[in-house]
């Protein structure tokens, strides 16, 4: 039988679904409503005074689709603190700067992709 969970950790959980959830810009209603609770426990659950059931939190994953690891936190706090601030300067660039940025990303990916491409397989491995 596992232990209960702790107070803290309830409260952990409760503010990790408020952070994904204000992230995304939506309201209680909205996220419950995507996952089926009612609007009262959501918030329950985001103040740690409701444990936050397994297959809700499967559901809560779906709608924001983080890995588990980066929903506990395991990616660390300064990285997830970086993406916050680099979303928010890309949000208050106008639209054409917006779509310059989209499309470096792009070109920078497409680089990525074609330096894994080149460097073929690893050793011991064949190509196909």
């Amino acid at each position: 039988m596992t232990p209960p969970l702790s107070p803290r950790k309830v409260h952990l959980v409760g503010s990790r679904i408020r952070e994904l959830r204000k992230g995304r810009r939506l309201t209680q209603t909205e996220l419950s409503e995507k996952i089926g609770v009612a609007q009262s426990d959501l918030s329950r659950m985001e103040q740690g005074e409701y444990k936050v059931g397994l297959d809700t939190l499967f559901k809560i994953l779906q709608v924001f689709d983080p890995k588990m690891g980066e929903f506990f936190g395991e990616t660390g706090i300064s990285d997830d603190a970086a993406a916050r601030e680099l979303v928010t300067d890309f949000e208050t660039l106008s639209s054409d700067a917006q779509r310059e940025v989209r499309d470096f990303v792009r070109f920078k990916k497409m680089l990525q992709t074609q330096e894994k491409t080149e460097s073929g397989p690893p050793d011991g491995e064949e190509k196909p």
